[in-house]
C-alpha cells in the first residue's frame, strides 16, 4: 500500500450566510451547518480509510478574524484527526492572513499551542513525515506576499507589474533552493494556495482583494514532485498530469458564480513507481438560477409560475430572474410566486424591468466633419428640447471646462444663470 493522502481546500467556514436562515435547534445559520457538513463529511472519509497524511491547503475562514464559534466547529472537526494520530498540514491562504501578510494568520494558533502532529505551513519550507506506509516531503508554499520574498527598499519606485517580475524571480529562487535540498528517496509533494496561470477562475476573483499575483504553471510541475496539491481557486481542476498538479477546490458553493461546479476533496496515494488519485464529490447544497424573459408575455404570472414548477428547487438556494416590461409590474403577484417556491431552502427574486422607450440620439451631428467640441455640444443640446433653455450656460461652462478656468457667469444675464425655479431642485441629503 502506498502513502494516502487526504487533500482538501477552500474550506471557508462561515461563508455564505445570507444565502441561508437562522436553525431554531441548532442557534446556527443553515449555511455555515452545510459548510460544517461539507467538512465532517471529508473528515469522516480521512478517518475511516484511514488516510496516512491530511493535506488542508489553506482558506479556512472567510477571513483571519472569524468569531470564536466558528474557530471553534473548525477546530472540533481536525482535532478529530490528531486524536487517531493522522498527522495534519494546514497551509496559509489569503483569506487566512490579516491584512495580506502583516499581522499573522487564523491558522498560527495551532503553531504557537505546538498542536501535535499539526504543521502550519506559514513560509515556504520543507517538512518530513514519518507515515505507516513510508517518510514523505512535503514542500509548504503558502499565499505570497511581496513583504515575504521582498523588502521595501527593493520595491520603491518599481512598478506593480516590476514588482511582480521580481517577486516571481525571487520565488523561482527559493523553490529552487527548497528542491536541491530534498532527499531524492523520498517521495515530495508541493502543497501551494496560489493563482497559477493555467487556472480557470470562480468566485475567487471577486473574493481575492487587489490585483492577484500569478505563478507559471511551469514553476510548479516539477519531475522532483509526485503531487501537487493546490488551493485558492474554487473550481477543481487538474492543470497537469505529470506530475498530477491538482486544485481541489472548495468544499461548498461559495455563490451563484460556482452554481454549476461540483464541490468535494482529492483522495491521493502515492506508490513507489506511480501516483493514483481521484476526485470524491461531497454531499452539498444546490444551488439553481431560473431565468424567464416575460416581455412578450400575454400572462407573465402564469409564464413565470410555469418555469419555477419544472425547476428542482427543493431544498436548494434558487434565484429567480425574470425579464419584464415596465407595464406588466402590477400583473406579478409576488406572494403567489413565493408560495410556489416553498420548499426552497433560500429564494432571491430579482426583477429585471426593461424600458422600450428608445433612446434620442442626435441626428444632425456630422462627427466626420464636426470636430469643435464646442459646436458638437451646441448641436446637441438644439436636439434636447429640455435641454435648451441650459444652452448658453452649458456652452460657457463647458468652454470654461476646455480652457482649464472658472466660468465666467458675468457674461450671463442673471436670470439665464438660474433656468429652475428653487422648488424644482431636490436637496441631497449627506452620507
Amino acid at each position: 500500500m502506498g502513502i494516502r493522502i487526504l487533500h482538501l481546500s477552500d474550506i471557508h467556514l462561515g461563508s455564505g450566510q445570507g444565502y441561508g436562515r437562522f436553525n431554531p435547534q441548532t442557534g446556527i445559520n443553515t449555511r455555515v451547518e452545510d459548510f460544517y457538513r461539507a467538512l465532517e463529511t471529508a473528515i469522516d472519509q480521512a478517518l475511516a480509510l484511514p488516510v496516512d497524511v491530511v493535506l488542508f491547503t489553506g482558506d479556512a475562514f472567510p477571513d483571519a478574524t472569524p468569531p470564536p464559534w466558528i474557530q471553534e466547529l473548525f477546530a472540533r472537526q481536525f482535532l478529530r484527526l490528531t486524536t487517531a494520530e493522522i498527522p495534519v498540514v494546514m497551509l496559509v491562504g489569503n483569506h487566512d492572513q490579516y491584512k495580506q501578510g502583516e499581522g499573522g494568520a487564523s491558522l498560527s494558533i495551532y503553531r504557537a499551542l505546538n498542536v501535535p502532529g499539526v504543521i502550519v505551513g506559514e513560509s515556504l519550507a520543507t517538512y518530513t513525515l514519518t507515515t505507516p506506509n513510508g517518510p514523505l516531503q512535503i514542500v509548504t508554499l503558502p499565499w505570497i506576499t511581496h513583504s515575504m520574498l521582498l523588502t521595501k527598499p527593493e520595491t520603491q519606485g518599481l512598478s506593480m507589474e516590476q514588482i511582480n517580475q521580481l517577486l516571481l524571480t525571487r520565488l523561482r529562487e527559493a523553490l529552487e533552493g527548497e528542491i536541491l535540498h530534498l532527499d531524492a528517496n523520498i517521495p515530495a509533494i508541493l502543497a501551494a494556495h496560489l493563482m497559477v496561470d493555467q487556472a480557470i477562475l470562480g468566485a475567487e476573483r471577486f473574493l481575492s482583494p487587489g490585483k492577484t499575483f500569478t505563478v507559471p504553471l511551469s514553476l510548479l510541475a516539477q519531475p522532483c514532485f509526485r503531487y501537487v496539491a493546490l488551493g485558492h481557486v474554487h473550481r477543481h481542476q487538474v492543470l497537469y498530469q505529470e506530475p498530477p498538479v491538482v486544485y481541489a477546490g472548495s468544499i461548498e458553493r461559495v455563490d451563484f458564480g460556482e452554481e454549476n461546479e461540483a464541490k468535494g476533496y482529492v483522495l491521493v496515494e502515492i506508490e513507489p513507481t506511480e501516483t493514483r488519485w481521484q476526485f470524491c464529490p461531497l454531499p452539498t447544497r444546490p444551488m439553481h438560477t431560473i431565468q424567464v424573459d416575460l416581455t412578450q408575455a400575454k400572462d407573465p404570472q402564469t409564464k413565470l409560475l410555469d418555469a419555477v414548477k419544472k425547476a428542482p428547487i427543493t431544498d436548494a438556494i434558487v434565484r429567480v430572474i425574470y425579464r419584464i416590461r415596465a407595464d406588466q409590474v402590477t400583473q406579478i403577484n409576488e406572494r403567489e410566486l413565493r408560495e410556489v417556491l416553498a420548499t426552497a431552502h433560500y429564494v432571491a427574486l430579482q426583477p429585471e424591468i426593461v424600458t422600450e422607450q428608445p433612446r434620442k440620439r442626435v441626428t444632425n451631428v456630422d462627427l466626420s466633419q464636426v470636430l469643435d467640441p464646442m459646436t458638437v455640444l451646441a448641436q446637441y443640446v438644439d436636439e434636447m428640447e429640455h435641454l435648451k433653455p441650459l444652452k448658453k450656460d452649458l456652452l460657457l461652462a463647458a468652454q470654461a471646462l476646455l480652457q482649464g478656468t472658472e466660468p465666467d457667469w458675468s457674461a450671463t444675464p442673471a436670470t439665464e444663470q438660474l433656468p429652475l425655479q428653487l422648488g424644482e431642485i431636490t436637496p441631497v441629503s449627506k452620507r
